[in-house]
């Protein structure tokens, strides 16, 4: 398998892709973002869906179990180290 190809062994991919994809962070949406992360919290490639969403700046979604928000937060908190350090920190949460 090639590098690029960390995708093809993602929990998420016998799941409905609807569930990454929440209409919002509030309400009963809730539910589906703690269903979604919870996929999240067993897979493999965790940190390297996470690390792709940071890179490729996605702005919707629930990425190696983080929200959007918690992204941007992510991406906008100083770097005690190298930026793979905090990518592997958040995909540990």
């Amino acid at each position: 398998m090639r590098p690029g190809d960390w995708w093809q062994r993602a929990a998420c991919r016998s799941t409905e892709a609807d569930l990454f994809f929440p209409v919002s962070a509030k309400g009963r949406s809730q539910l589906d973002v703690a269903r979604a992360k919870a996929v999240c919290v067993g897979c493999p490639v965790r940190t390297q869906c996470l690390h792709y969403a940071l890179a490729a700046q996605q702005l919707h979604g629930i990425w190696g179990g983080l929200t959007e928000e918690e992204r941007q937060h992510l991406a906008a908190r100083p770097s005690a180290g190298s930026g793979q350090y905090q990518v592997q920190q958040a995909a540990s949460l």
